[in-house]
């Protein structure tokens, strides 16, 4: 019996190629990850905490009929229904009664479970007005994400991602952060491949096929690109040197053709101009 492409791909990398089902179910949970998003970035203020928007997405998950993909994830189990990752903050940032102040940056990571499948995506807001340093580093993170979306299609090797968020990093005087990387999704919360945000040389570099689905979410520091893991929460990722930490995330599907940007609410609005991007925030 011939094997199909989606089993040989399986045998040879641990990836599922989606069946046209899958995508259908992955594209709602995406489509209902970005709703929660805008709708958590409208509230973003001075004077609100984080602990006020994990509640506020809870009750709009519930609203949606969807589960928080990070809530009770992991060992130790991740206590927030999303990450709110503030200022030196690269990642998994706990939501707590800290208010944000006037410019701050917050990035807001929110992962939903529809029926089963899984939709990833992220944003950096600015509070009220911030600094140059600051609107640089979130200004680079957003482009990179897009420099990168924008390379891929069947045919091209994953590790040219990496290669496209470099040159963004490189010419903005940011660093990229290499201890987290982007990942397969859809069907489970982390599945193969590995998605690297910096340029790298794998000994085995993946092509992208059809039916593929994964999050880029390049993290851009403006100093250091090290992270370190707080000891007293085994989650929150700082940057090494306390300098400000970005980050954008959208999970792509690749299509016969290109690719699909599964969170966004319209397709039309495939790259979002920046001011249109940065609720709340000044235009760069």
């Amino acid at each position: 019996m011939i094997e199909t492409l989606h089993s040989l791909y399986k045998k040879k990398h641990n990836i599922v190629l989606k069946t046209q089902k899958q995508i259908e179910g992955i594209r709602q949970a995406s489509k209902i990850a970005a709703k929660i998003l805008n709708l958590l970035c409208k509230e973003v203020k001075p004077g609100i905490t984080t602990k006020e928007l994990d509640r506020l997405s809870k009750e709009l998950h519930k609203m949606f009929s969807a589960i928080p993909a990070s809530l009770g994830y992991g060992d130790p189990p991740f206590p927030g229904s999303i990450c709110t990752s503030i200022n030196d903050v690269i990642c998994h940032g706990i939501p707590d009664d800290r208010p944000l102040n006037e410019g701050d940056i917050v990035n807001i990571d929110v992962a939903s479970i529809v029926d089963g499948y899984y939709g990833d995506l992220s944003r950096t807001v600015v509070v009220g007005s911030s600094t140059a340093d600051a609107l640089r580093v979130v200004g680079a993170s957003y482009e990179s994400l897009k420099a990168a979306i924008q390379i891929c299609r069947p045919g091209v090797k994953i590790s040219q991602i990496g290669a496209a968020i470099q040159l963004v990093a490189n010419a903005t005087g940011c660093s990229v952060v290499h201890q987290f990387v982007g990942h397969g999704i859809g069907c489970m919360f982390h599945e193969e491949p590995p998605i690297l945000h910096y340029a790298n040389k794998p000994k085995v570099d993946i092509v992208m096929q059809p039916g593929m689905t994964f999050t880029i979410e390049p993290m851009l520091n403006l100093g250091s690109p090290e992270a370190v893991i707080d000891k007293r929460d085994h989650w929150t990722a700082r940057t090494i040197d306390g300098m400000l930490s970005a980050q954008f995330e959208h999970t792509l599907l690749i299509t016969p053709t290109g690719h699909e940007i599964l969170t966004l609410i319209d397709a039309k609005d495939a790259y979002p101009g920046v001011p249109e991007l940065f609720i709340n925030q000044k235009e760069l």
